[in-house]
């Protein structure tokens, strides 16, 4: 079944998942007021849709107009659906007040609350927090309810998977259902009706799995999300105060984004293409001069803006490893094209010197280990080879000796990419690559080659050692699934498996 949910998942980006999961969840509470199932009037909730909707897109328009930037129709579709689906949908023209100022705010923080490009807090939390001290109204987060929560987990569970956030839900959902059952073990309540009304009749799980996860505001390491769930998990719970001021969940996402912001890369980086090599089969290296210096660790990805007019349900972002180091002037992106292009990978594949991307989010943990001791295995597959082009050309140029093998596995001989960097590295360093080819035909006669696809017999008889090694896996989501349950199953401690950051084939 997780199979067939990963297939699906991978051919939608992140933001279209969110996007069609809140669209469905408006839908369904329409339908369970129309059914009076819910209470509210099915006219005044559409009526409070269409408001929210017209004021977001309006707003949006403006200020992109003002700030000369780019419209994004995606985000703004998601503010204003979060919107819609955590304010009160009754008597909308008696609340027309809130509803303005709350999706005004939600949108404008987007320009306004940005520092070098980055904004500092989840919009739409933002919007509805400084609305309630503006008009003494409150959120009323109407999905929080027992009828609403089914269909509200079975999305949430689809955008997390997506995301791979499930460490960052779970610490947070942990942390307050701890919380609360420890209060209620010392002052003696009912534990099975404070858990039914935390988790089933609150909006634990849409501002767990919706909210808490936006990319944008979250920190861009495992341990640090970890911290970060833990802490709007405490501020949470409906009895935590400091010195008897409470926290709606609005301000307690707030006050984790401000966290967040500290620990996080904070700017966007716009970028000018220099260059288009074609650097194996479908395989084209981009290089890009970015405007200013920025820093960052070999393997990990950013998410990259193209905008363009007309552009088709994947949308205008994406996310890619830096196939570059960090000690190359030039950013380098590794970029596979497929048959029937997205129109993103159209637009990209049209780009002409001169034109620009920009990129942001800098995030992953898929890095070397900082004990340069550790013996490592590299298992690649097809494009998945681009985190480890960076962190080998990043050990060349610091001349810098680790035990590591590789295994690059690919169809074809035509389809592999950057050889040249893996024959130095072999040469100068060490770094051992040992290629798998699924098709024999076009191999050179001295080209040394394993037949595919990797197995665990091949692992155990090339490293005897594999037991004391860290394994890293970058390639397909099947590829990467199937090696890891392989490798347990070979003995392999689950804490030295470490795995890319695969959002899709799109």
């Amino acid at each position: 079944m997780f199979k067939f949910i990963d297939n699906f998942l991978n051919k939608i980006t992140m933001y279209s998942i969110t996007l069609y999961s809140l669209l469905f969840l408006w839908c369904v509470g329409l339908i369970l007021n129309v059914f009076k199932v819910l209470h509210y009037n099915p006219v005044d909730f559409i009526i409070t849709g269409v408001l929210i909707f017209s004021f977001c897109f309006l707003v949006n328009y403006i200020f992109s107009l003002i700030f000369k930037v780019p419209s994004n129709s995606e985000s703004v579709y998601i503010t204003a659906l979060i919107l819609a689906l955590i304010i009160s949908p009754s008597k909308p023209f008696n609340n027309l007040d809130f509803i303005f100022f709350a999706s005004l705010i939600s949108v404008a923080s987007k320009y306004v609350f940005a520092i070098n490009k980055k904004h500092i807090f989840n919009p739409a939390a933002l919007g509805v927090f400084i609305t309630s001290l503006m008009f003494d109204k409150y959120a009323s987060w109407w999905t929080g309810t027992f009828y609403m929560a089914p269909f509200v987990l079975i999305v949430g569970f689809l955008i997390v998977r997506k995301l791979q956030r499930e460490g960052l839900v779970l610490s947070f959902i942990i942390t307050s259902v701890s919380l609360i059952l420890i209060n209620g073990i010392i002052y003696d309540k009912d534990i099975l009706f404070l858990l039914k009304q935390l988790v089933i009749d609150s909006p634990l799980i849409f501002f767990a799995t919706i909210m808490l996860t936006e990319p944008m505001t979250t920190p861009p390491k495992k341990n640090l999300r970890v911290m970060y769930g833990s802490m709007v998990g405490i501020l949470f719970v409906p009895f935590f105060n400091i010195a008897g001021f409470y926290f709606s969940p609005e301000l307690a996402l707030l006050t984790g984004n401000i966290f967040s912001y500290l620990v996080s890369p904070k700017q966007k980086i716009i970028l000018t293409l220099k260059e288009k090599i074609k650097s194996a089969n479908n395989v084209y290296d981009f290089i890009f001069e970015p405007s200013k210096k920025f820093n960052f660790i070999p393997g990990q990805y950013m998410e990259w803006t193209l905008w363009h007019k007309v552009h088709d349900q994947r949308g205008i972002r994406r996310y890619f490893t830096v196939a570059s180091s960090p000690t190359e002037k030039d950013v380098i992106l590794g970029v596979k094209f497929y048959e029937k292009p997205s129109s993103y990978k159209k637009t990209m594949d049209s780009m002409k010197v001169g034109d620009k991307i920009i990129a942001g989010q800098l995030a992953g943990d898929f890095t070397l280990p900082k004990d340069k001791n550790k013996k490592l295995v590299f298992l690649a597959g097809g494009i998945g080879v681009t985190p480890f082009r960076s962190i080998i050309k990043y050990l060349l140029d610091k001349k810098e000796k680790r035990e590591i093998v590789m295994y690059y596995s690919n169809k074809s001989f035509a389809d592999i990419a950057y050889e040249d960097i893996f024959l130095e590295a072999e040469k100068e360093l060490g770094i051992k690559t040992i290629h798998v080819l699924n098709d024999e035909n076009g191999v050179p006669e001295n080209f040394s080659f394993k037949k595919g696809p990797i197995n665990m017999g091949m692992i155990k008889k090339d490293i005897p050692d594999y037991k004391e090694r860290i394994f890293y896996i970058s390639g397909p989501k099947a590829m990467v699934d199937s090696f890891k349950l392989a490798l347990k199953e070979l003995g392999v401690k689950k804490s030295n498996i470490k795995t890319d950051f695969f959002p899709g084939f799109t």
